[in-house]
Formats: structure tokens, sequence, C-alpha cells
């Protein structure tokens, strides 16, 4: 079904696989007619690889200083982001910037915050020239579907799934920062990612959709990190069998893979898309060239996959639907194992207990967001559901068409009235059940969703409150055809069904009188409109010569989603106010962090103050006793502050608030094994935040404090290393490393944070 190599691949005329070896480069020579040909000039017969060279601004394809054509954030993001900006200089956006607003759509927690937000962002979009879009009418993603995408280009998204390689857009969801940069015209700087091929053959099974095939790849790629900060580019004679909706679904589940970006190659049905929506002239036919050189090659035959389940904790913990109700028991016991990883004995879980006369019985559906909300799983869906309802028990079924011009030919075709009609619900266009703001289970409720994640808690639950639900990943195909059963987990497969295929009819003038449009109508005379809730960021004083950093949090689990690290959900109100929302760090993960890293900033807080730290605190005393019996440093120029250990933190969400919550907080430093994901690590360099690494075992625990000598010469100078001390009844010396940072990261972190470093 799906293949790994082991080695890198030469592509030969977008067909012919040669696996790299002693005789390929002969063999290409020979076949492809270039006598010339060698891995580095193969190497430029990607599309990424095109794609990257018309965007880089550096000379040097292997050090990257990307501008993109586009941005794009949602209403979590946009208002830091431009917060952000303003503190560092902003006059005007120098490319389009969309501002939409799906996450925080409805009112919430804390009156009025969620609306004034948006108000800020339309007197941005005013004031600097941007596009706004309002409550309502799209999903951050679909809209740059719809609108933004274009052949060739690059665009940048505050949201990790920035995806639109479908439409031969290279797309990249980062944190705040990044979007930052390039509204005040600097760059995304990047070494040139290695690029994967995604060979897809065959057609998909009957009842089969995209985020099955998504889902099956994420299973195979995700544990051994095979595309991590890679572009994986999908070509191979499988992509014509498929309908752009079909690739499209595929795509924006390629964030869950943990790669940098994807790309693919267009054609005829991708012209169509353009066509049917008003902008022909942004269609490009890409390809790669004749000769075409893959870091790493996987192949996917469609027609051997199944319809899948990602069952709970993370999109790659995935089985067949068959294979799960074939062996419900030891499968549900496997996850309830996995589950204790993530929850330990806070809340007791299972989900054995939703067998009933040896079926497993789920009790919501959900259709929704970037990943499910499309035309064409939806009208498949009402197909399959055609005649049917849904039951008067716990099931219920909700859809939220991706965006307006989708719901309202919904609306015309006649599919809404008929899921209508089952006992199903329909919704405006909105991410919250993405992230645990809408259709939030029961307490141990268990969720089938067509949407992005399943990590935990994200579907909306509270452990700290003795809460749990889950939700597993499933195809609106499937999802429909456990509705039909009324909640019995049923593939999509089983089901007798005439799929009818709607023609799709876009109706541009939803946007058009709605959506305001002020690219390349800046106007410096508008007054921004800041709600009560809308917070600028406190003031973060410079890196110094020498540190002493408290270990406030060790977690040990795998992987360390930003979830975990700041919570989604009701917390999402609090997103333009930088000290309101800390108070939620690692809420759900290690409640006592919060306080315990206050703690440690009042000492700093004092210290900047030109208060006796020593005299006021016995603990500090003694630590700075220890230490001056090694080394001569003086308590009024040594910064004090937190950090924590975590094996592999970052996974999931784009959002930067998982980094500046740890520093206003009073956080320098991050300590991992390694990052799950670049976009974590450049929020914590974009907040001044050291992204240490450790290699070998822990040497210290929760509590302990850290002593880092000459840390600022060592970031400045580029040290490979860092000297650090365990400070614990003596000094026990160990290595930190930093990675490799670009010269204006290190700059970043000099001066304290991204904002700084504009500043002077």
């Amino acid at each position: 079904m799906i293949k790994l190599y082991e080695k890198g691949v030469y592509l030969l005329n977008g067909t012919e696989i040669i696996e790299d070896d002693f005789d390929a480069i002969p063999a290409l020579q020979t076949k492809s007619g270039q006598p010339n040909i060698n891995m580095e000039t193969a190497k430029q017969g990607t599309m990424a690889y095109e794609i990257l060279k018309s965007h880089n601004t550096s000379g040097s394809m292997d050090k990257l200083r990307i501008k993109f054509d586009k941005l794009t954030s949602h209403d979590i993001t946009f208002v830091g982001i431009i917060q952000t900006a303003r503190a560092s200089g902003l006059e005007q956006f120098p490319v389009p910037y969309v501002l939409t607003n799906c996450h925080n759509s409805l009112c919430a927690v804390g009156g009025t915050i969620n609306e004034d937000d948006h108000m800020f962002g339309l007197s941005c979009a005013k004031r600097y020239g941007g596009i706004y879009v309002p409550p309502h009418q799209a999903v951050i993603h679909q809209y740059a579907r719809e609108m933004l995408a274009a052949g060739g280009n690059m665009i940048l998204g505050s949201d990790s799934h920035t995806r639109y390689g479908a439409l031969g857009t290279m797309a990249i969801g980062e944190g705040g920062p990044e979007i930052v940069k390039q509204l005040l015209s600097r760059t995304y700087d990047i070494n040139m990612p290695e690029v994967i091929g995604i060979y897809l053959t065959g057609s998909p099974r009957r009842g089969v959709g995209p985020q099955d095939v998504a889902l099956a790849i994420i299973g195979a790629v995700f544990a051994n990190g095979y595309v991590n900060n890679k572009v994986m580019e999908f070509v191979g004679d499988g992509i014509k069998n498929l309908s752009v909706d079909f690739r499209i679904g595929v795509d924006v589940m390629t964030t869950e893979t943990t790669c940098l970006s994807s790309i693919w190659v267009t054609d005829a049905s991708v012209k169509e898309f353009y066509e049917i929506h008003r902008r022909p002239q942004d269609y490009k036919e890409l390809a790669p060239k004749a000769v075409a050189y893959y870091d790493g090659f996987v192949t996917v035959d469609l027609s051997e996959i199944k319809p899948m389940i990602a069952m709970p904790f993370h999109p790659s913990n995935v089985y067949t639907i068959d294979d799960l109700n074939a062996n419900l028991t030891d499968i549900l016991d496997e996850v309830e194992k996995k589950a204790i990883v993530s929850l330990g004995s806070k809340v007791k879980y299972s989900l054995k207990d939703k067998i009933r006369n040896g079926k497993l019985y789920v009790d919501q559906g959900t259709i929704a967001g970037c990943a499910g909300g499309g035309f064409e799983n939806i009208c498949d869906a009402t197909d399959i559901l055609d005649g049917k309802y849904i039951g008067t028990d716990e099931f219920s079924l909700s859809v939220y068409p991706a965006s307006q011009p989708v719901f309202m030919e919904l609306v015309k075709n006649g599919s809404v009235a008929k899921l209508m009609s089952t006992g199903a619900t329909i919704r405006t266009a909105f991410c919250g059940p993405c992230f645990g703001a809408g259709d939030v289970p029961a307490n141990n409720g268990f969720s089938i969703r067509h949407t992005t994640r399943n990590f935990p808690n994200r579907e909306g639950s509270k452990i700290t409150n003795g809460q749990i639900a889950s939700v597993a990943l499933m195809d609106a195909r499937s999802i429909a055809a456990t509705a039909a059963n009324k909640g019995y987990l049923t593939s999509a497969e089983h089901i007798d069904v005439n799929y009818t295929k709607p023609k799709y009819f876009y109706d541009s003038s939803i946007y058009e009188n709605r959506v305001y449009n002020g690219v390349g109508k800046a106007d410096p005379s508008v007054d921004l409109k800041f709600g009560p809730g809308i917070v600028d960021w406190p003031v973060m004083s410079e890196l110094t010569e020498d540190m002493i950093l408290k270990v406030v949090s060790v977690i040990h689990d795998p992987v360390t989603t930003t979830d975990e690290l700041i919570p989604s959900g009701e917390t999402s109100s609090y997103r333009s106010n930088p000290l309101g929302l800390a108070e939620y760090t690692l809420s759900r993960k290690d409640p006592a962090y919060v306080g315990r890293a206050k703690d440690i900033q009042k000492v700093e807080k004092a210290r900047i103050a030109g208060e006796d730290i020593l005299s006021s605190n016995a603990e500090i005393k003694e630590v700075y006793d220890i230490i001056s019996g090694s080394f001569a440093i003086d308590p009024k120029t040594v910064q004090v502050g937190s950090t924590i250990y975590a094996v592999k933190p970052g996974d999931g969400s784009a959002r930067e608030q998982a980094a500046s919550c740890q520093k206003v907080l009073g956080g320098f430093a991050n300590i991992a094994k390694e990052y799950a994901t670049k976009r974590y690590r450049s929020n914590l360099i974009n907040w001044g935040m050291l992204p240490f690494l450790l290699d070998g075992e822990l040497t210290f625990d929760h509590g302990d404090y850290l002593f880092l000598k000459d840390v600022k010469k060592a970031v400045a100078e580029k040290h490979s290393e860092i000297k650090a001390y365990v400070v614990n009844k003596g000094m026990k010396e160990f290595s930190l490393r930093l990675g490799e940072l670009t010269d204006d990261e290190r700059e970043i972190i000099l001066s304290g944070c991204l904002i700084n470093y504009y500043r002077s």
C-alpha cells in the first residue's frame, strides 16, 4: 500500500523510479539523453526547487532567504502579530495580508473580547492596506484556496495547516513572528530543505476519501520522522484520478506529518478550479523536470487504501476501520494503554465501554473546517445519508461548510435540506471543532471527526476538572456511514450508495459584497480600534552575560504538543492579552507551572528594580553561595528565570503563544532532546528564548537550578556548546547545544525578543 525508500530516488520523466546507487547516474545519463546529469543538477529538477529559487533573495540555494507573495492569519493570531509589528515599526502591509475571522467567531468567554479583536482587524486592514474576511464567511484555508492561491506562488500563514500545494502554491505555516518579519519586509531564513517525492498511483476504491489517504500516509511517515521539516512533492499517474477537492483534502493533512510544506503536479483539473473561481490567470502548469532527484521517496497505491480511523490521541495512531471492528477489544485496549502516557492517572479513560453487542458505538460525528468542510466531502456524505436519519439517542452529527460560497451551493443543490432532514445540524464556516470551541462532547464522549487533529483534550474537555473526552479522525464518507447506522462505527466501503457528484458553481458576489479589500489602499489616517482585552506586550530585557534558570517543569512524554504547552479552546479569547493568556500555560499538563514560574519571575523583577534579591530570598541566596564558590558573579547583572524540559516539544499548531506565554512568565529557555517542528523552535527564538538541546541522559530534575556561564558570549561568538551547571548542593557541569542559528536569530536572542531586535 505505502512504501518508503531507504535511499534517495531519481524520477525520470515523471514515471520511472531509479534508486540512488552506483549504477543510477550512468543509467540516467543513457535513458535521459543528458550526459552531464548528476545528483546536484537533478536536485534542481523538483518543483520545490524551482519555486524556492524564484522566491529566494540570498543568492545561495543552500541558505535561503525567502520573501512570500501573500500572507494570511486568523483572529487568534493576527492581533498579536500586528501588535508586534507595530511595536517594531510597521507602516503598511508590503504584500497582500488576509485577516480571517474563523477561530474566535463565536461570542464566548470574555464578553466583547472576540468581536473587539475583529474590529481591531478591520481597522488594521484599512490603515495598513489588508484584506478583512468577517466572521462566518470562510475558514482561513478555504478562503486562501478560493482567493489567494496561485501557481508557483508562496504563501506564509500563522496557522499550521497553511497548505495549498494541490493548487500549485507552496505554503508554510509558521508562528506569528515569522509573519511579522515579512510585514517588515524581512525574510524567512532556512537551509534548503530536503524534498521527498510522494508518488501516487492507482485510483481510490469506492467509499475512500481524502482523509483516508492522508491518514494512511501520516501513519507511515510520522513516527520515523521521514518527512520532518522537509517538502512533500506529490507526483505520479494517480494524481489524475483525484478531483481537486480530493487533492486538497490530502494536502491539508500533510501538516500532521511534520513536513515543512507541500507541492503537487498541476493539470487540467487544477486549471478548471481556477477558472471556476474566476482567476484563470493564476493557474500555472507545474511538474518536475525530465530528471528530478528526491532525498526520499514514498509510493502510495491509492487502490489499496481502505477507510481509515486515527484513534486517540494522534493522527498517526491509525487503523483501517475494518481492522478495528474485527479486533475491537485488542485495539481499544492498546489505545487505552497509550492514553496513560498522555493522561497519567488524572482521569479514568476507557473506550471499551463503547462496545455494545460486539459493535463500537460513537457519540458524535463532525464534518468541518479546512479538512472536512469541502464541497465534495459534504455532497458525498449527503448521498450516503439521503433518506436516512441519525436517530434520537446520544449520537449527533454536525456539518460545517468551509465557506459561504460552498454553503450557498450546498443550499442551491439541495444537500443542506437533505442533511437537515436526517437530523444533522448545519453550521457556518468555523474552525471551532478543530480546537475545542465547538461541539465539545460530553464527559467520556467519543467523537469521530473529519477535522485536522485529535490531540488530548483538543476537543474541549478539561482534564484538570476531571473531564475526558476523545476524538478519532475519519473521512466524511465513513462518518456519514456511521451516522446512517445511528452511531455504529461503519466503513463507507460497506455502504450501498450512488454518488451523484454534483457540479460546483462558485458565487463570487458573496465575497465581493462582504469582504473588505484594502490592498494598495493603506490609509494612515485610520485610527485602530482597541478593545479593553487588547494588551501590549510587556517589556522584555536583553540577554545578560550569565544566567540562572530554575527548572519549573519536566515532561517525559515522547512528544509534547503545543496544545499541551498552551491549551486551545476557551483560552483563544485571551490571545490578544499576553498576560491573561499566560495564566493558562501548561494548565492541562502541569497545572502548578504558572505559580512556580511566577515565583522565580518575582526574583528577576526585583533584580531589574535594583532590589537586593539575596537578602529577600533565602533559596536564591543559597544558589548564589554555591555558584560563588566557583565563579565570581554579581546578582545585579545576572538574569534569573525559568526553563522547562520536554523530550520533544512543539508538535502540532503553529501558535506562537506556546513560546511567548513562557517568556511572559519569565521563561528564558527550553531544553529538549529535539524539537518536533521547526516552527516551534522558531517561536522560541523569536521570543528571545534559548532553544537548548541536551544530548545523553537528563542531568537535572524538576526544582533544580541551572547556571549558564558566559551564555551571551557563546551566542554572539557562535559557540557550538554552552557550559551549564546543575546547582544542587554543589556544581555539576554538563553541556547544552543551541543547534544551528542564523546571524539574525542570534541577534534576536541577544536582544531579548524580535520586538527589541527591530527597535534597535
